[in-house]
């Protein structure tokens, strides 16, 4: 099965459930990289439609202090742009059909090489990326590679994206559209289900692809209601926190950490299945 194809076929199948998706992200190698890799296999089974793989940076510009921790700790851990595609070509040798989205900021993949980056995520089974601070002005070194080997490339929409820049967004799109329903980093306040429910309305009209929104949301209860409004909810952070918060004094994982994470994001699952 294709990269395109896998994020068509979940959002396909979501539709004819009548509901929207689960879309969870961890940053690879946090906090270490047996565990992350025990957490991303662990997360479909628990209820995630589609995984966010986050790309270890030690500059996170956009990440409030949740994932910047988690970034660090993945680094420390000796987490890199290879073992992150380690990681993924892992999830994927187990799991066929979920679709793998690999995030975060341009620079470790211009250091890694735009096109072995390009030819070594596709041949580990990647979906598609969001590059968060490569604007479509600057996408060329990329975006072309990334499509003609089969991946998506997801854009960033926010509130601040104007009738002007709105059509550069959406017609470099692919994949799906993350809607970033607060102005600010990840992880601190949450936006209303009214504002976000217009601006889903709003960016409906201009777009067929398929609608998620993240940044702020916390809880099973806000997640249903976001998936109830657009085509999936993100979920980062609250799943972050639950990482660091089953780490010791001298920052190793728990004994429990991998199950209570999990057993967090099947309680995410239940919200977003209305059995919340």
């Amino acid at each position: 099965m294709s990269a395109s194809s896998r994020i068509e076929r979940r959002f396909a199948a979501l539709k004819a459930q009548d509901r929207g998706a689960l879309v969870t992200f961890v940053t690879a190698g946090d906090p270490d990289h047996e565990t992350s890799r025990a957490l991303l296999e662990g997360l479909p089974g628990a209820g995630a439609d589609i995984v966010e793989l986050g790309m270890p940076f030690s500059d996170p510009m956009a990440d409030g202090p949740s994932i910047q921790k988690a970034s660090l700790r993945a680094l420390a851990s000796g987490a890199s742009l290879k073992r992150t595609l380690e990681l993924a070509r892992a999830f994927r040798d187990k799991d066929p059909d979920t679709p793998l989205i690999l995030m975060g900021y341009f620079n470790p993949i211009y250091i890694y090489g735009t096109e072995a980056f390009v030819r070594d995520a596709a041949a580990a089974g990647v979906d598609g990326m969001i590059v968060v601070d490569l604007p479509p002005e600057e996408d060329e070194e990329l975006r072309p590679a990334a499509e003609s080997a089969g991946m998506a490339f997801v854009r960033l929409a926010t509130p601040t994206s104007d009738e002007a820049r709105l059509p550069a967004i959406l017609g470099a799109a692919s994949g799906f559209i993350y809607y970033v329903s607060i102005l600010g980093i990840t992880g601190t306040r949450s936006a209303g289900e009214d504002t976000v429910r217009a601006a889903v309305a709003h960016l409906r009209a201009q777009t067929d692809l398929p609608l998620v929104v993240g940044f702020g949301i916390k809880t099973p209860k806000q997640a249903g209601a976001i998936s109830r409004i657009a085509d999936g909810a993100v979920i980062g952070s609250a799943i972050v926190d639950r990482i660091g918060g089953g780490l010791d004094s001298n920052g190793r994982p728990g004994a429990t950490l991998v199950n209570d994470v999990l057993g967090f994001v099947s309680e995410l699952a239940n919200g977003v299945r209305g059995q919340g």
